[in-house]
């Protein structure tokens, strides 16, 4: 198994620093998702025009790929005009993808706003996953729906999925942990056949609310993950998510990067099944 690493661990960092960090640590993959403090790649100088031609050859030279571009794209707003937007931002970051040789763009669903029904924000989600697909359908980029927000649990995913045949799966298993208290290994064997990238991170409690915490150090079970990796032969990459960008007090990218290199190399493949296993949320 290959793995990656976010760059949400370190928002406000240049490519070139990203890039450095992850061969000296030795991944095989970038996700992108902040540079320089901007989520919408596109709009920097170094991911359109000339820019991008300089930036494809300084990725291919470093050795690494782009495994996933990440976007900020959610439908679940009850203003249409909202939902065309992140349409739109959606079709840019697909393009971008296709310039990288990104498989997939990651998308959310995301909350049900207070004045709407789970029912009506389905059927927005249902609309604009599928109109996004169709819209980059020439592109060759996969889109992406991470299991996230009041969109986490198993059963919701498989909803959306029967709609949106062509939608695949980013598996964030932490979030479904927080979010509706399902353990990774039901989680992930019910959605194997979606799933074409998985982000993986280590959590703790902390005042009763669950922070990030450096891999093998926290309390959530990672051991399952493992388990469903290993059980449905998963071979693309583990992307590494340290969520700097939203909890900024916890350790540095300069420390934590390089520590899931290590502690993967060191553990993963001997990672006991039941690894913190009697956690509940």
């Amino acid at each position: 198994m290959k793995i990656s690493v976010s760059t949400l661990g370190c928002p406000d960092w240049t490519l070139s620093q990203a890039l450095e960090i992850g061969v000296r640590a030795g991944y095989s993959s970038l996700e992108l998702r902040f540079l320089e403090g901007e989520a919408s790649l596109w709009k920097l100088p170094s991911f359109h025009g000339a820019g991008l031609q300089e930036t494809r050859k300084r990725i291919a030279d470093s050795g690494l790929v782009v495994c996933c571009l990440d976007t900020s794209c959610r439908f679940d707003s009850p203003q249409k005009s909202e939902r065309e937007r992140w349409i739109d931002e959606g079709v840019r970051m697909a393009e971008l993808a296709a310039e990288l040789h990104s498989p997939g763009i990651r998308v959310f669903g995301d909350h049900i706003d207070s004045a709407a029904t789970r029912e009506a924000t389905q059927g927005w989600l249902v609309d604009s996953f599928n109109t996004l697909i169709e819209n980059t359908k020439n592109s060759g980029v996969g889109v992406w729906l991470e299991s996230h927000g009041d969109f986490s649990s198993a059963s919701q995913v498989q909803s959306l999925r029967s709609a949106c045949p062509g939608l695949g799966l980013v598996w964030d298993p932490a979030s479904a942990f927080i979010e509706c208290g399902e353990r990774p290994l039901e989680h992930g064997l019910a959605l194997r056949a979606a799933i074409r990238h998985v982000h993986i991170k280590d959590l703790r409690k902390v005042n009763n609310k669950w922070t990030p915490a450096l891999t093998g150090e926290g309390q959530f079970p990672i051991g399952e993950i493992s388990q469903v990796l290993k059980t449905i032969n998963y071979e693309a990459f583990l992307s590494f998510e340290w969520e700097k960008k939203w909890h900024p007090d916890i350790e540095s990218p300069e420390r934590a990067i390089p520590h899931f290199a290590n502690w993967f190399r060191g553990g993963w493949k001997n990672l006991p099944f039941n690894h913190v296993a009697g956690v509940r949320r």
